[in-house]
């Protein structure tokens, strides 16, 4: 049951724990309500903050913010005030998604007000939401803890990053009503499965007969923890495998050179996601010229692959496929055109090639190079 439910009809408040230490448990254990809802748990302990946002229809991005909020130290176990009245929000720790303002020294967080520019920075030109204005300001000390790393720390800088491009950005860009694509003509599809589709239809329903207040916030205590949950399921994913793919993807570039002279063929020694990062790290180390080829072993048939790089992350299209001559070709007939032995085959739009050894792809990808 609702903790505690006074000042009329648009005014609840509630408990929720921190969870970010924790593992990720159920959907429905995630979050949980406590009573009463001033509760201080011991006179040691100072009194819960209290956060506010608006009751009525909820989105994604303040029931996310919401949820980031709570696992910093200022915020920890503060209580969600939902409400309009501005009375009621003047009296309030923090305030998110409603009140007109936005202005951090007084952790005023809201972006519906004429005039709302901000955006993440970094090169990102999307303008936030809520839950984008919480984490631009709030995000690296989630993610240090989430590292155990101080915020300073090289690498919670770029999963910072990181998480705001893969995760963060959309939300913002969804709640603000802009558009995927910048062209007029309507989309040859609908995507309703995205996050802030899923929160959004945890509203109340029009047909159910219950519409009080409380009823209204136990659906925004499930999009909290919906929100949430797939929040903390990004920070994890970047902590425990983005970072580490990332860091030999770089290094397998630093010693390209020892590969082949060029510089245009890399060598994974631990096969990995590599797409990605290569497309960033070229970017971001201003490498010239381009990789062409990326070897790894394919750990499944015990062989090694030589996969041409692709002109942009969203192509298909091949900056140097293999030679055209090799394509389609399988095994004996592929090694006596191309003159290498070990050949096992070359994809028919020339991406990707096999062979038996290392050093077999290895003499692909050189040949490739000079044809």
């Amino acid at each position: 049951m609702w903790a505690l439910s006074r000042g009329g009809f648009n005014k609840i408040i509630f408990n929720l724990p921190k969870t970010l230490s924790r593992p990720l448990m159920a959907t429905s254990n995630l979050i949980r309500v406590s009573s009463p809802a001033y509760s201080t748990g011991s006179p040691a302990h100072a009194p819960f903050k209290r956060v506010g946002t608006h009751n009525g229809s909820f989105h994604c991005d303040e029931a996310l913010g919401c949820f980031m909020i709570r696992l910093t130290d200022k915020f920890s176990h503060s209580e969600i005030v939902r409400t309009r009245d501005p009375k009621v929000l003047e009296g309030l720790d923090a305030v998110l998604d409603v009140g007109g303002v936005y202005d951090p020294s007084r952790d005023l967080y809201d972006h519906h007000q004429k005039g709302f520019e901000e955006v993440f920075g970094h090169g990102f030109k999307t303008k936030l939401s809520s839950a984008g204005l919480v984490y631009k300001h709030f995000g690296k000390e989630i993610i240090a803890k989430e590292l155990q790393l101080g915020e300073d720390h090289p690498d919670v800088h770029r999963l910072f990053l990181a998480i705001y491009k893969s995760f963060m950005e959309a939300i913002d860009a969804v709640d603000n009503g802009i558009n995927q694509f910048d062209t007029d003509k309507p989309p040859r599809y609908v995507n309703n499965t995205h996050l802030s589709s899923r929160v959004g239809r945890l509203n109340l329903d029009w047909t159910d007969p219950d519409q009080s207040p409380e009823k209204e916030n136990e659906a925004f205590q499930r999009a909290m923890a919906l929100a949430g949950s797939e929040f903390l399921e990004s920070v994890r994913f970047h902590a425990k495998s983005w970072l580490p793919a990332r860091s030999i993807v770089m290094e397998c570039i630093a010693e390209r050179f020892d590969i082949d002279p060029s510089g245009e063929i890399m060598v994974l020694k631990r096969f990995c996601p590599w797409k990605l990062h290569l497309f960033e790290l070229e970017e971001e180390l201003k490498i010239e010229p381009p990789i062409k080829y990326v070897l790894y072993e394919d750990e499944r048939g015990k062989q090694w692959r030589v996969q041409a790089v692709a002109v942009s992350p969203d192509r298909f299209e091949s900056r140097r496929p293999l030679p055209a001559q090799w394509r389609g070709l399988r095994d004996d007939e592929l090694a006596k055109e191309a003159g290498i032995s070990g050949c096992v085959f070359v994809h028919m739009s020339g991406f990707i090639g096999g062979n038996q050894t290392y050093e077999g792809a290895l003499v692909m990808a050189k040949t490739a190079l000079k044809i």
